[in-house]
């Protein structure tokens, strides 16, 4: 049995561990760029301003991809892109069907967070569901090569005090990260109460035991009082629609599934899909094909990564610092943004924040109309200097045009990166330009665009993940038997704080829509979710209540506030991108751009109780 009662003691004892990943599946991050060139930005052209010019065609690229069904769920025949190369098989157990007090879904950051706090605040009767065969959540499904932070891992991993730990590099490999996560569940015990391998199925209230039952593809029917939902912003990954995929006769698998059973060297390797993620990794395999094609929609903006060692100064006088880390954490809160979250700290320390202070300081008082074209005008500066990096480190003019982000900044996520750009100067590396549309089609040999075929050996899906479409969403059943994804659907998407949803009792999505803690940092975020939730649970128990929901009215007026807030923002955004629904969602639904409001709210409820229906 998974979990029994010591008949001694009388306590519960979890015996849930599963298998750790594979320790053979191992790597690196990129490491300092030595070249002084590639570490710097060409200065913003004298009086350039934002004009209509350059969102225009930005629009028009838009309009030629709207109503196109992009994207396709890792369903039926695509289901084995989702298949786990990382663990051992799973270990064999009996399903449960008993009770606990607080059920937790994930076990990334967000999950190992929660569980700290909720252990120094007397909560023990925890479980956790992971659907992955050990912790890091997005750090267990990301092992590509090259995968590394992009927030410094200073200010982004949590309890460096408590660990003593200081990462190796500003931007820590993404496999440091993950042996960190392991360390931490190590440390606090974390593996003795997650059930690995289990993915939720279904979370239902049920009203006259005020319990919910969560199931599991495992045949697990869990009670538990209160349930969190920690399974992260960017869980499910996505493939982009292509006619053809299934013809394709080479080896294919998404970045988030890598598959390091199969030799790339000598290869013909093709990657679909520039974002984020394919930053990080064209530059690592350029370094083992033997042809590269990276089939590019929308270029990304590649703006200085600069990344340095942590040194022996640092590691001899931080740990004498107290709260050396939550220090910088607030710091980095409190002046990054977009940008300037990657020097932050680095450059606060230095005196070197002129960028962050521009854009704060003015004479008086200005309308939301005219903050939002300063704003435009700061960002157009910014977009000038990462063209003007594409062309001076890209030697092909045909290929440095094409890389040239031609939106407003932060319209695609922006990432840093010393060695992406240099690496279409080498002879192997092909970029193929699809705007507007993406790649056409795929045939038995490869990648087919514009009638003509790219053969390849190898495709590799760098198409990202579903933004906040966690299929968790879609199977939590509450009051009225609707689930919260249809609940979504039918009546706009509607919350207080991201955290409750009405009609959800004892139900609580850590960084969900419409969620906020103000923060360019997600560690940051999820702590003040974390804080909260447990000053909730410690308030229903004070209240001398078992359950609690929220007020309708407060939950539509909150509602009302996101979407204000997304709105007087949105020519800033004018964009498709996964952070809005690919241009489809409406205002307000995913992503909070409230900035400190969120706090506002947060701290008035905590005040009145106002919001809040306790039973």
């Amino acid at each position: 049995m998974a979990i029994q009662i010591n008949p001694t003691t009388g306590l519960k004892e979890f015996n849930t561990r599963a298998a750790k990943a594979a320790v053979a599946i191992a790597g690196q991050g990129y490491g300092v760029e030595s070249n002084e060139a590639l570490k710097t930005l060409p200065e913003a052209p004298p009086g350039a301003a934002f004009n209509a010019e350059e969102q225009a065609r930005y629009r028009d690229f838009k309009e030629a991809r709207r109503g196109a069904a992009d994207y396709i769920a890792m369903e039926g025949e695509f289901s084995h892109y989702l298949t786990d190369l990382y663990s051992d098989e799973p270990v064999p157990r009996e399903s449960l069907s008993d009770e606990c007090e607080i059920l937790v879904v994930g076990a990334g950051f967000a999950g190992l967070l929660l569980w700290h706090k909720l252990q120094e605040a007397g909560f023990t009767d925890v479980r956790f569901c992971e659907k992955g065969g050990d912790v890091g959540g997005t750090w267990y499904w990301n092992r590509y090569p090259g995968v590394a932070c992009d927030v410094e891992a200073y200010s982004y991993l949590p309890l460096l005090e408590e660990m003593g730990y200081i990462p190796s590099m500003k931007f820590a490999s993404g496999f440091e990260i993950m042996e960190y996560c392991q360390n931490l569940a190590e440390r606090f015990g974390f593996y003795e109460h997650c059930l690995f391998h289990t993915t939720v199925t279904e979370t239902r209230w049920e009203a006259a035991q005020k319990r919910w039952v969560v199931s599991t593809d495992r045949g697990d029917a869990m009670r538990a009082r209160y349930v969190i939902l920690a399974n992260g912003l960017l869980t499910t990954p996505k493939l982009a629609k292509i006619e053809g995929m299934t013809r394709f006769q080479g080896d294919s698998f998404h970045t988030s599934r890598w598959n390091y059973h199969l030799d790339l060297a000598g290869k013909r390797v093709g990657i679909i899909g520039t974002g984020a993620t394919a930053v990080q990794v064209v530059p690592e395999l350029a370094k083992v094909v033997e042809a590269h094609y990276v089939f590019q929609r929308t270029p990304s903006s590649v703006d200085v990564r600069d990344q340095r060692a942590t040194t022996q100064e640092e590691l001899e006088t931080w740990p004498n610092e107290p709260n050396w880390a939550k220090a910088r954490r607030a710091r980095f809160a409190k002046i990054s943004a977009g940008r300037t979250a990657m020097k932050a700290n680095d450059d606060y320390l230095a005196g070197k924040v002129a960028d962050f202070k521009e854009r704060k300081q003015h004479d008086r008082e200005l309308s939301p109309e005219e903050m939002v074209q300063k704003q435009l005008d700061t960002n157009y500066k910014i977009m000038e200097q990462i063209r003007g990096r594409v062309d001076a480190i890209v030697e092909d003019p045909v290929t440095a045009e094409a890389l040239k982000p031609y939106y407003p900044y932060g319209c695609k996520r922006p990432t840093f990166h010393d060695q992406y750009l240099p690496t279409f100067n080498l002879p192997h590396v092909h970029l193929v330009d699809t705007a507007p549309l993406g790649v056409s089609e795929i045939n038995e040999a490869g990648v087919v665009h514009n009638g003509e075929t790219y053969p390849l050996d190898v495709l590799i899906y760098a198409t990202g993940f579903e933004w906040m479409a966690t299929s968790t969403f879609n199977q939590v059943i509450g009051r009225d038997g609707r689930s919260l994804n249809e609940k979504w659907q039918q009546d706009g998407t509607k919350t207080f704080l991201g955290l409750h949803s009405e009609g959800y009792p004892n139900l609580f999505n850590v960084s969900g829509p419409q969620g906020g803690g103000g923060s360019f940092n997600f560690t940051n975020a999820i702590e003040e979710h974390g804080d909260y939730i447990i000053w909730m649970l410690n308030t229903v128990k004070a209240q001398g209540a078992t359950v609690v929901d929220v007020d309708a009215d407060v939950e539509s007026a909150y509602a009302v506030h996101c979407a204000k807030a997304d709105t007087q923002t949105r020519p800033l955004r004018d964009c498709i991108t996964y952070y809005n629904g690919h241009g489809e969602a409406a205002p307000g639904s995913l992503a909070y751009y409230g900035g400190g409001q969120w706090h506002k709210w947060r701290v008035q409820a905590q005040n009145t109780l106002a919001p809040y229906r306790f039973e």
